[in-house]
């Protein structure tokens, strides 16, 4: 998948105009990539859409225009997109009550390594967490985490050729396992496009 260029971007202004507008379709698109997994993880499959969708955003908040700025966002989140042969998600773990995420995230101390996508037939593949840089430290997790999901030939073709695809949590301390919709198979197996 093509990373985003700046002429990929609109201007502050052309955003600001159309911006209700594109939160809206953003908004849908992301619908048809996000899995929640378990009452409290939440997986949103990035994709140059959603990336464009963020940095847009990002841009109109910190007021950047500057090209230089302009391209430090582009490599801030071009990384998100995926690759052609690997899924990458921004993982969300969502406890409403301050005092209970606290102790949560305590409790799932580097749950983030224990995420994985398998496709029927072939072997899990484990979730590369932050490779930007470690959002957890020695005692808890993140609420947030980037995540990389790399494939196999063998896993892709698997899919192109209708297999079931699921995502799971391998850990005592949360187990989850869910396998994707119709829609968002559809919409992950263009990302290996």
């Amino acid at each position: 998948m093509r990373k985003l260029e700046r002429s990929d971007l609109l201007s502050l202004e052309t955003y600001a105009a159309q911006r209700a507008q594109l939160r809206a379709s953003a908004y849908a698109h992301k619908r048809t990539r996000t899995l929640h997994l378990g009452d409290h993880f939440t997986l949103l499959f990035e994709d140059r859409i959603t990336v464009q969708a963020q940095v847009q955003e990002m841009l109109r908040i910190e007021r950047i225009f500057e090209p230089a700025g302009i391209q430090d966002e582009l490599d801030a989140y071009n990384p998100l997109i995926p690759d052609g042969d690997n899924l990458k998600a921004t993982l969300l773990i969502e406890y409403p009550d301050a005092s209970v995420r606290a102790t949560e995230l305590t409790r799932l101390h580097g749950i983030e390594r224990r995420l994985y996508a398998q496709v029927d037939g072939c072997a899990p593949r484990i979730a590369h967490a932050d490779e930007d840089l470690d959002r957890s430290d020695e005692s808890k997790t993140s609420a947030v985490h980037f995540l990389r999901f790399q494939f196999a030939p063998a896993d892709i073709a698997a899919l192109r050729t209708g297999a079931v695809l699921h995502f799971g949590v391998d850990d005592a301390r949360l187990p989850l396992r869910k396998t994707a919709s119709p829609t968002l198979r559809a919409a992950l197996l263009a990302d290996f496009d």
